[in-house]
């Protein structure tokens, strides 16, 4: 099972799951053959089962109040975001 806070997509909790375990599991790792990669993974799922607990979120409002008023510090003054999109002539 995995915790989602309510400010947070499931879908990045998602990628953040896969990306532990490409991490943990198939990156360090070179495989003979599917046998060893299912045996691999399913070890790791009943470790993970065991001991998961729900991610720690430290990111709050005010961090990101603090965040965008670095970024502002950091933008020169009179430069506007570039656009992806070109004007219209």
């Amino acid at each position: 099972m995995v915790h989602t806070p309510v400010h947070a997509s499931w879908t990045n909790q998602i990628e953040i799951f896969f990306s532990i375990v490409r991490r943990k599991v198939v990156s360090p790792n070179d495989f003979a053959g599917l046998t060893q990669v299912r045996d691999r993974l399913r070890a790791f799922e009943d470790r993970n089962n065991a001991t998961a607990q729900p991610f720690q979120w430290r990111f709050t409002t005010s961090g990101l109040d603090d965040l965008l008023a670095r970024l502002d510090r950091h933008t020169p003054a009179g430069r506007q975001e570039e656009s992806s999109v070109a004007p219209a002539v």
